[in-house]
């Protein structure tokens, strides 16, 4: 959903119900609105999805004090991007430089001042959007729209994780155009860079789950990440790009397989663990591409790791 069209959610993180009461009052008008009164449950929210836009945060509580609930956001992955503003009694030079240099962008002292409160999440919720505004466009490829190998990177790192919490399986997808380079060298680069959008946004559209990712791996190389996938299930979602792509009918005169453009598919499954890297997952779908490619291309060939895995 767009940054701009939904209510942005604020997380008010404090130990005196008053205090919570009283920002949420002058703050449910504009934005959504959740609390949290320590600091044990402030972080379990805060990784939560979706997570929240701003976060207010008391210094001074039981268990886990501001400061270090600040500490551990800033050191997650998931969290380290939400603001966090101090809100506190304390105005002391160095608790102010303390809580800055831990990584929060303001503090707002007690007793509240209503318009200052207003006034100052406007400001940091507006600095966010602009900020996730540069961070998708920097996740994206700049020729096909899709996300690039960054991002890729990335998406793959955390369902790694995740699959290795659950103990749940995970798919891979290596997926290339076949004889591309003859494409270009016939047709020129114009065409090849047009076969690459078209190429970009039909892979895209096939995967329908919201958990289905595809990116650009590189020059005429996709690739696609199917969380809770097995190999079955893998290999069909690869039959249905690849007679996706040979449907769009773009014509590849000088391809010794069709008069059209085909993709290769490569896909490997396997259930993520803690003794094993994800590069194992990477390589055992480019196995899978490379076969796919010696064995004709415009196919898919699938690898199920967990069968060499089990112990």
């Amino acid at each position: 959903m767009n940054p701009e069209t939904r209510k942005q959610r604020i997380l008010i993180v404090d130990d005196a119900p008053e205090n919570i009461k009283m920002l949420a009052h002058v703050l449910k008008p504009n934005y959504s609105v959740s609390f949290a009164v320590n600091g044990e449950n402030a972080l379990k929210i805060a990784a939560s999805e979706p997570p929240p836009d701003l976060i207010l945060l008391d210094i001074i509580m039981p268990g886990i004090d501001g400061y270090e609930v600040c500490r551990r956001l800033k050191s997650d992955r998931r969290t380290q991007n939400i603001p966090v503003i101090f809100i506190t009694s304390m105005n002391e030079e160095a608790d102010e430089t303390k809580g800055l240099e831990l990584g929060a962008v303001d503090y707002i002292t007690k007793p509240f001042s209503m318009a200052i409160v207003r006034a100052r999440v406007k400001t940091h919720l507006e600095l966010k959007i602009h900020r996730d505004m540069l961070e998708h466009l920097s996740s994206l490829d700049g020729l096909t729209g899709i996300p690039n190998r960054r991002r890729f990177d990335e998406y793959f790192d955390a369902e790694w994780r995740i699959a290795v919490r659950e103990s749940s399986l995970l798919s891979l997808m290596m997926i290339d155009i076949d004889h591309f380079k003859d494409f270009n060298d016939e047709y020129q680069h114009l065409a090849g860079d047009d076969c690459l959008r078209r190429v970009a946004k039909n892979l895209a559209a096939s995967v329908r789950r919201p958990g289905d990712f595809v990116a650009r791996y590189g020059g005429e190389e996709f690739v696609a990440v199917l969380p809770r996938t097995d190999a079955a299930g893998a290999s069909a979602v690869g039959e249905s790009m690849r007679n996706n792509i040979e449907s769009l009918n773009i014509l590849h005169s000088v391809s010794p397989i069709r008069n059209c453009v085909t993709i290769s598919v490569g896909t490997a499954t396997l259930s993520p663990s803690l003794n094993i890297s994800g590069d194992m997952l990477i390589k055992g779908a480019d196995d899978a591409l490379y076969q796919a490619k010696k064995e004709g291309r415009n196919r898919v060939k699938s690898l199920n790791l967990d069968i060499f895995n089990a112990n």
